[in-house]
């Protein structure tokens, strides 16, 4: 049991003492403030959930003292693991980049609950420059997957009708559907596309109208926030 015990004793996490553990929450708690500071500054989403901010400080506070209860001790770690097990969320997380401020603000709880304060002061700082830059220079943009119904004469229904113009104004386009509308003297077709980032959506929808003789034609973002 000795070399499992070993594996899970950190630095001086073994020498731990009440005012440690104290020491070690408030910081957890002070740097996930600044970390959900972050968040707020940085969202983008449609949708903000101050539930989530809360979650992140908390998360931060109770990782911090679970990592000083388990450290030294092998047992408890694997009983700690299997309790985590059990917990599911209720709602899943749709947007990528709120995985990743989770798992911030618990490898901050984790390095302050290991007494490693200096290091996690370090990890904020750093990592919190890099997330803003990311955001102020808007790094990796494009748009996101829209999809785009095209309603068509049944006289015009042809299923290449409308290529030169997608492949024009598009990086990617692929047709998902066709169906018959208005007791079926419309066609309608369902593409899922991607513009260019130089594509203004109205000019797109535009030179469609002139090739479907103006009928409906509409465009809508696949991704949204829940």
């Amino acid at each position: 049991m000795e070399p499992l015990n070993n594996l899970f004793t950190f630095g001086g996490a073994a020498e731990s003492s009440l005012w440690m553990t104290i020491f070690a929450m408030v910081s957890a708690a002070g740097l996930s403030l600044i970390i959900t500071q972050l968040y707020q500054i940085t969202f983008t989403g449609e949708r903000y959930s101050q539930a989530f901010v809360h979650t992140i400080v908390m998360m931060s506070v109770v990782v911090s003292v679970v990592m000083n209860v388990v450290s030294g001790n092998a047992g408890v770690a694997f009983g700690l693991f299997a309790v985590f097990s059990l917990i599911r969320f209720r709602s899943a997380v749709t947007d990528a980049k709120d995985i990743a401020y989770i798992f911030f603000g618990l490898c901050v709880g984790m390095t302050c609950g290991l007494y490693e304060i200096g290091l996690a002061v370090m990890l904020t700082c750093f990592a919190s420059v890099v997330f803003y830059l990311l955001y102020k220079f808007d790094y990796g943009k494009g748009k996101d997957t829209q999809i785009l119904k095209i309603t068509v004469p049944e006289n015009l229904n042809h299923e290449n009708l409308f290529d030169d113009i997608l492949k024009h104004h598009t990086d990617h386009h692929v047709l998902r559907q066709v169906e018959t509308t208005n007791l079926g003297t419309m066609i309608l077709y369902t593409f899922a596309i991607r513009s260019n980032n130089d594509t203004i959506d109205q000019d797109l929808l535009n030179v469609i109208r002139e090739r479907n003789a103006n009928l409906k034609v509409s465009l809508s973002y696949m991704q949204t926030a829940d």
